[in-house]
């Protein structure tokens, strides 16, 4: 039975501090596409703004996911209480020893993912968009977005995310302590590395691109997630970080030719 009352000394026991750590290093992995949504977003805003919203932001994130795990009870009521059936979108399931097909029922937290992950693809999608068509000067023009709705876009999607990662806490973790001080540690480094992110990501167009393309990638997990189709996420990371290297590799050769050219005499 799961701890509700937090108490400092529970991380002090061996098995807690492993699931500390654990805990730790997996909601820093979960969070990264959080970074880089948070990224695009307040890309859209003035140079001034844009740190004081990237704080806002993971900060906001930080406050969701604490407050999410002050009602675990809640939590894992919403992942398992289904609400209705959807009758055309089936799942396998074994009954007395044979698989057969089942309408998929769909809970509060799979509407939560479904709306959160259509969300991102609409998001992204309309991102590719303005990239690829709007010319350089109606970039510039309307370049500048409103502070709050930004900060009002990275809330939404940082509920989604952050009932992703409390789901995740639950099953790795007994105490609310740990999941608690894992969340605190793993926002810390966040915050820490955000700018950095986000600086390269701004740096280089073809590699906001791909972080678009990812965002796509998540909210078709997210959806599918949501109607009970469950795709292995090590399959969909491994994609993105092995595109993350090429487009880095990309990176590279483009910089050493653009440093050779520089320096060929004229």
């Amino acid at each position: 039975m799961m701890t509700l009352a937090f108490d400092p000394a529970a991380l002090l026991t061996i098995d807690n501090a492993i699931a500390l750590l654990t805990l730790t290093l997996l909601e820093i992995v979960l969070g990264v596409d959080n970074i880089v949504f948070i990224a695009i977003l307040c890309g859209r805003l003035p140079e001034e703004q844009r740190a004081k919203a990237r704080n806002t932001g993971l900060a906001l994130a930080l406050i969701t996911r604490i407050a999410l795990l002050s009602t675990i009870a809640w939590i894992i009521g919403l992942a398992q209480t289904p609400l209705f059936e959807v009758p055309w979108v089936t799942e396998s399931v074994e009954r007395d020893g044979k698989m057969i097909d089942i309408p998929n029922q769909i809970s509060g937290r799979d509407i939560i993912l479904i709306l959160g992950g259509g969300f991102l693809l609409a998001k992204a999608t309309l991102e590719i968009h303005h990239k690829i068509e709007q010319k350089p000067d109606q970039e510039q023009k309307n370049k500048h977005s409103s502070f709050w709705a930004i900060i009002a876009q990275v809330l939404v999607i940082d509920i989604v995310f952050s009932l992703d990662s409390v789901i995740t806490a639950v099953g790795m973790a007994r105490a609310l302590e740990v999941m608690i001080v894992a969340v605190v540690i793993s926002v810390g480094v966040m915050l820490a590395f955000a700018g950095t992110i986000s600086h390269f990501i701004d740096k280089h167009p073809t590699l906001k691109m791909l972080a678009l393309s990812f965002l796509i990638l998540i909210g078709v997990l997210l959806v599918a997630d949501g109607f009970g189709q469950h795709i292995p996420k090590g399959y969909v990371y491994f994609a993105m970080a092995f595109s993350l290297a090429v487009e880095m590799l990309n990176i590279l050769s483009r910089g050493r030719a653009a440093r050779a050219a520089s320096a060929e005499p004229r």
